[in-house]
């Protein structure tokens, strides 16, 4: 019989081998400057209202010790760990900081802490940091309800669309930094944490504690926000042998994907050759179109790198209007002149086409109520493309539409409303009967009526304008123009005339009396007309009631009231019931007598 193993000696070694064990995971332990046990080192006490725990909890959790390389990296990762707490408390009591009566405890229990987690780490004799740190603010913002009522709500629903997600993901993480980023230097002043504020912390402690659903104690959120790599160390292992695998796969494809790339580029080099080239013949051919237009002595040809110069390089700063041909810029010549860019999308057929019928309809008037054309500029440039850049006078005072419906605070009295009405119908009339042959704008409203310093108004934007023959009655045309302007005979038939642009001034002239957009809102689910607003307001014989009440400085009520008939009468839904502009800047400057339209009003 083979002898029995004694119980006792087998607990024994049970015994010795758990001391071994338990003796060099407590040496591990020691040796990384942490403790075992998860126990607080010191209780924060009530006068302190920050949770050190969660910062505590997420060290223990994580990796055994950070990687640091030096001082600099281990004060760096005790300040993100001061923002980590400020955030939990942002999260939970909707505060940056704690009260100012419990700084010093709540620093030297964060003090104590990081001495217990990183072994004889002293964060005031080797960071030089100091108790007020604890609850450094920024602008005096102490929530975030104070936070929020600072910055544009436009902006922060930017943070909260990129911000309120996982942040895992190494796009989602680096849109979310760089809109509290852009944050941050548009709206936030002074300098980083231990330099008077913490500006520089505090987008980032509002997006982990204010926005992120998962809070500041998440792994993803504090790495990404924070620069705290707190992954569970089978996790990070995991994602080591991730990236090992994919440096090799990448240098399998890589070389296939190179060859790829190079192809692509050389044939897109030889397509933009191409294009360059065609460009390049379309540009010779308007140079010399315009070279044979009556007056062209007087029309510059301006260069390229002059203009970039005029306008920074086409700063955003310097946009004062868009539309579908391109933007609008201000600029300083070289002479000191301000003038306006309007530059047309890159090379194609349709947009030179554009280009090219604007500068000759701007080159072949000149009237004081119509803008001036400085000159035009055609260019190939590489890396830029193919440029078609008009030149005019700037005006200072921008659109009509600027001063009634945009951001401009004050609003226009009515002397020069009035005569911003008689400028533009003296340039609509011009148009019509002064220029040879007759020029349709097809385009008049509150947006292409520019205003200079004194606000004498100025007609713009011919990109749709139409010449109109002598002897011809009307032209048959693709409807264009922006509704709500546009004449009902135009839009439904196609069935184009001077009077067209009659009906457009019309409604231009409803909207400086009234102050409201062409369409307006309406209790329905349809928008309601201004033209059939102000109609209705006459035929109940209260033509006064179209003037806004707001108005500064009104004048007599009967000029008003006539200039409200003369605008009802112009955006009379019957073509031959309009009258014409030469007549309609006759009644605006004399007496002479309004048709009577209420007859005629009852075929709306």
């Amino acid at each position: 019989m083979e002898p029995s193993f004694p119980m006792s000696s087998f607990l024994s070694i049970v015994f010795a081998l758990g001391l071994i064990l338990g003796f060099s995971r407590v040496s591990f332990a020691l040796e990384n400057g942490y403790k075992i046990s998860h126990r607080k080192l010191v209780e924060p006490g009530p006068s302190c209202p920050l949770n050190f725990d969660v910062f505590r909890k997420m060290v223990v959790e994580g990796i055994p010790r950070p990687s640091f390389r030096d001082v600099p990296t281990q004060c760096n990762y005790v300040l993100e760990g001061i923002r980590v707490i400020r955030s939990e408390y942002l999260r939970t009591d909707g505060y940056f900081l704690p009260p100012s009566s419990t700084t010093k405890v709540c620093w030297e229990s964060y003090r104590l802490l990081v001495s217990d987690l990183v072994s004889g780490f002293d964060i005031e004799l080797a960071c030089g940091y100091h108790p007020e740190w604890v609850s450094e603010s920024c602008m005096n913002i102490s929530s975030g309800s104070e936070f929020e009522s600072l910055i544009p709500e436009s902006k922060l629903q930017e943070v909260r669309c990129y911000c309120n997600q996982s942040l895992g993901n190494s796009t989602s993480c680096a849109l979310c930094k760089e809109n509290l980023g852009s944050l941050q230097a548009s709206y936030l002043s002074g300098s980083g944490i231990g330099n008077a504020s913490d500006c520089a912390g505090y987008s980032f402690m509002y997006a982990a504690g204010w926005v992120n659903p998962y809070g500041p104690t998440d792994v993803a959120t504090a790495k990404c926000l924070f620069s705290l790599d707190f992954s569970p160390h089978h996790i990070r292992n995991k994602r080591y042998k991730i990236l090992i695998s994919g440096a090799v796969l990448g240098c399998v494809i890589g070389f296939f994907g190179a060859f790829a790339a190079a192809w692509f580029l050389w044939t897109r080099h030889r397509k933009l050759e191409r294009e360059m080239e065609v460009c390049a013949k379309m540009e010779t051919s308007l140079d010399s179109g315009f070279g044979s237009m009556t007056g062209s002595d007087t029309l510059v040809k301006f260069k390229f790198e002059e203009i970039k110069r005029a306008t920074m390089n086409f700063s955003r700063e310097n946009i004062i209007g868009q539309g579908g041909y391109g933007n609008v810029y201000k600029g300083i010549l070289p002479d000191g002149s301000e003038v306006a860019f309007k530059r047309f999308k890159n090379c194609s057929a349709s947009g030179d086409a554009v280009f090219t019928h604007e500068v000759e309809v701007l080159a072949s008037v000149r009237h004081m109520n119509l803008v001036v054309l400085r000159g035009y500029c055609t260019a190939t440039v590489p890396m830029e493309g193919h440029q078609r850049i008009i030149v005019c006078d700037l005006m200072p005072n921008g659109s009509l539409h600027d001063h009634l419906f945009g951001s401009v605070g004050k609003k226009l009295s009515w002397p020069i409303r009035q005569n911003i009405a008689l400028g533009t119908a003296r340039g609509l009339a011009y148009l019509h009967y002064g220029a040879q042959p007759a020029i349709i704008h097809r385009d008049i409203k509150a947006s292409n009526i520019l205003l200079d310093e004194t606000f004498e108004a100025k007609v713009a934007d011919f990109g749709l304008a139409k010449v109109n023959p002598e002897g011809i009655t009307h032209l048959s045309t693709r409807v264009a123009g922006t509704l709500g302007y546009v004449a009902p005979e135009y839009a439904l038939f196609g069935k184009l005339t001077e009077r067209s642009d009659v009906y457009s001034f019309g409604v231009v002239l409803l909207e400086l009396l009234s102050g409201k957009k062409a369409f307006m809102a309406a209790n329905g689910p349809q928008a309601l007309l201004l033209t059939e607003w102000a109609w209705s307001l006459v035929k109940e014989g209260r033509p006064i009631d179209v003037v806004d009440e707001e108005m500064p400085e009104l004048g007599l009520t009967e000029v008003m009231e006539r200039h409200v008939l003369i605008a009802v009468l112009c955006c009379h839904p019957v073509l031959e019931s309009r009258p014409t502009m030469d007549k309609i800047v006759k009644m605006l400057e004399t007496n002479l007598p309004i048709p009577s339209i209420l007859i005629a009003s009852a075929a709306l």
